[in-house]
């Protein structure tokens, strides 16, 4: 593990890290979406609960692998929290999410576990649920985008067709929408949101 992902390991760093694009990141998921109407919340690598407080009228469940980003979460937003290995988290049948957020957690796992992870995902949803993804795009040419997609302490970012090929083996799109992310008019990221139902 480089310095730098150790350091993004770290609740601090990692919220520092996070906080100049935080808001941006979900400008796509918020446009298409009033959060007001979401009832039952799963938080799909919910890190230090850094998306926690959009959803302080639902009932919430976040859940993270890494112990130390739990901790922080539980302390400071008194939620329900679990340190959880999502593609193995045995989620009650008989109990469904209307909101399933996945934010910038499939780049890290390879093609199988994403597989795993979104069957897991869509059979958890209630029947007017959807299952929220927004995802680190590799761009195909060799640009400021791509190189801060490499540099990414997740070793999967793929190409926007890939993504678009994984989510349509396990969801009903609703959204596929590939946006921009940076800073100051500087493009630092391709991103992409998607929006799913359960396949019927």
């Amino acid at each position: 593990m480089s310095v730098f992902n150790y350091l993004l390991e770290q609740t601090f760093v990692y919220s520092l890290w996070q906080a100049p694009f935080a808001s941006a990141k979900l400008a796509r998921l918020l446009a298409h979406n009033s959060l007001n109407r979401a009832r039952r919340v799963l938080d799909v690598g919910c890190g230090p609960g850094t998306n926690t407080h959009l959803f302080s009228h639902a009932d919430y469940l976040g859940i993270d692998i890494n112990p130390g980003y739990i901790a922080h979460a539980q302390k400071k937003h008194n939620r329900r929290f679990l340190v959880a290995d999502v593609s193995q988290y045995g989620h009650p049948a008989e109990t469904g999410f209307d909101f399933v957020l996945v934010n910038s957690f499939l780049h890290h796992v390879d093609d199988a576990a994403t597989s795993s992870i979104l069957q897991h995902l869509q059979s958890w949803l209630s029947p007017d649920g959807h299952v929220h993804l927004l995802e680190l795009v590799l761009p195909a040419d060799r640009s400021l985008q791509h190189f801060m997609a490499r540099r990414d302490r997740g070793e999967y970012p793929r190409p926007i067709d890939d993504w678009r090929r994984l989510f349509e083996q396990h969801l009903d799109l609703v959204v596929f929408e590939p946006y921009d992310l940076g800073t100051l008019g500087i493009g630092l990221w391709n991103m992409v949101y998607c929006k799913g139902r359960a396949k019927r």
